[in-house]
């Protein structure tokens, strides 16, 4: 999801979901005019990051859904997305690439999905409005200040990239300056001008990144206003946020997010909960009112020197921070008959390893929750895990990332205790199961947190009997869901696996007939 999931470079924030497309991508509009002219982002084609901006929002939930249900329906039942009630203008964390025209015109945008051609980009549905009225005053200021912005053929000029973070709740604006050179000429001057046009930033960075990489920023920083760090707030507690902190980019949905990771757990108050993969500690913290003892372990070192703070900032005393590999750290606890009632687990989007859910069966938590940023990693870990002993009791998909096709879930497993094995036994083999009761899992969580209702999302079409849906019944659900148009034809070529030319019916075909339990 950048500590535990690295800093992002530009290309890898564009690519932040799995390239599986759920839309039917450069199709035409009905009136049969140039879809590029009809989308509402004049550099959709050229950009790449918000593949679904042209989407309605409920249909993007209902594609969302239909893609994580069919990776994840042989494990749990997947519970309704739980979306935005104001789903534009999210990211508060807003990076820009710094370039130049022919004419030596500085230019600011993005990097074109899957290459290091900027696309310039004066206002984005997806960022923060205010982050990017900042950018076009940086660039703006250029010239008279005598910047050159950074040419990569040739590593000639100074201004690489420019990157704004925003405290959603508290206000506070970070603007942080990536270098090639320590130097900055007329620095103080620049900062001053540059405050003059937006006072409400809180803090000026200096960053420098002298290296040839794809890495945004680099390993020496300094301040040239203010502390260097802002601070936001999350589920009632607060947060440090430095240049290279890892932070949710959606701060009303993050803490939607903890929210139900930490309602699924139904927490009693003497359970001692195990974050793995904790980043600054966010989980981790925001749990601790609600168990025993938290222990935290995460292998960045300056992430977990960050957790330390937050800790300390929110008067946190019932947790324990620990630098050290997740997978090691609890085969350590294991060996020493140590044991943990729940263990929080937020991996990268790689997702976790066979080695890491070996030892958390050794471990034996009676709770698992898994916080992923993609089912395809995450269907894999479930098999493994169940495996191990885990079943899946219920998955909550979460909109982080309107407009894209990135995927965040929360998924509750349980170990069964030796009472329920002896009690399936004498059943037969089988074991009752409780129905969802339909509540939001947006509706509890920390005391004091408010989070945003979903909006209404239409259900899906009906399911015929498995096995007897018609090929009518297929062309309609494809066609609701994807609002991709396919024949009898393409079904049988699909079946046939001959294929239909084209990859985007391919998937939809064969999700709806997974879907019908046709295959």
């Amino acid at each position: 999801m950048e500590d535990k999931k690295k800093q992002s470079t530009a290309k890898n924030r564009k690519n932040d979901t799995d390239k599986r497309a759920f839309e039917k991508r450069d199709r035409k509009p009905a009136n049969g005019s140039d879809f590029k002219a009809s989308s509402r982002c004049p550099v959709f084609k050229k950009c790449g990051a918000c593949q679904m901006i042209n989407t309605p929002y409920d249909k993007q939930l209902r594609q969302k859904h239909a893609h994580v249900a069919e990776l994840l329906e042989p494990y749990c039942k997947v519970a309704s997305f739980v979306g935005m009630d104001k789903p534009e203008h999210y990211r508060c964390k807003v990076h820009a690439v710094f370039t130049h025209d022919r004419k030596g015109n500085p230019v600011s945008g993005i990097y074109s999905e899957g290459s290091h051609d900027v696309v310039p980009v004066d206002n984005c549905l997806l960022e923060d409005q205010k982050a990017d009225a900042i950018i076009a005053s940086i660039r703006g200021m250029l010239k008279s200040f005598k910047i050159k912005t950074y040419d990569e053929d040739n590593g000639y000029g100074l201004l690489r990239h420019v990157l704004i973070r925003i405290g959603k709740n508290t206000g506070e604006i970070m603007v942080v300056l990536v270098t090639v050179s320590p130097i900055f000429p007329s620095k103080n001057n620049f900062v001053k001008a540059l405050r003059k046009e937006h006072p409400e930033i809180t803090t000026i960075v200096l960053n420098v990144n002298d290296k040839q990489t794809s890495m945004v920023l680099g390993d020496k920083e300094k301040p040239l206003y203010g502390p260097g760090f802002i601070y936001d707030t999350c589920c009632g507690m607060k947060f440090k946020i430095s240049p290279k902190s890892f932070y949710q980019v959606n701060p009303v949905q993050q803490e939607v997010l903890y929210n139900t990771a930490i309602e699924m757990a139904e927490l009693t108050g003497n359970e001692t909960a195990l974050d793995c993969y904790s980043g600054v500690g966010t989980i981790g913290i925001i749990a601790s009112p609600h168990v025993k003892e938290v222990i935290s372990v995460e292998l960045n070192a300056d992430a977990v020197k960050d957790a330390k703070i937050n800790a300390k900032i929110n008067d946190v005393n019932n947790i324990t921070f620990y630098e050290n590999d997740a997978t090691k750290f609890m085969q350590q606890m294991a060996a020493s008959g140590d044991k943990v009632d729940l263990v929080f687990m937020d991996p990268p989007r790689a997702g976790s390893t066979p080695e890491f859910i070996t030892s958390l069966k050794v471990l034996g938590p009676k709770k698992v929750v898994y916080i992923s940023c993609s089912p395809d990693s995450l269907a894999r870990d479930l098999e493994l895990l169940k495996k191990s002993g885990y079943k899946a009791q219920k998955a909550v998909p979460v909109d982080m990332f309107p407009f894209t096709r990135s995927i965040e879930t929360v998924v509750l497993l349980t170990k069964d205790t030796e009472e329920e094995k002896s009690a399936k036994k004498a059943n037969g083999g089988t074991k009752k199961i409780v129905k969802d009761s339909g509540k939001s899992a947006s509706s509890g969580g920390q005391a004091g947190a408010k989070t945003p209702a979903a909006p209404k999302v239409a259900p899906p079409p009906k399911v015929p009997e498995k096995g007897k849906a018609t090929d009518a019944d297929i062309i309609a659900w494809v066609n609701e869901v994807f609002e991709i148009t396919v024949t009898a034809a393409d079904i049988s070529n699909v079946r046939s696996k001959k294929g239909t030319g084209s990859s985007d019916k391919d998937m939809a075909v064969n999700t709806a007939l997974k879907h019908f339990k046709m295959l």
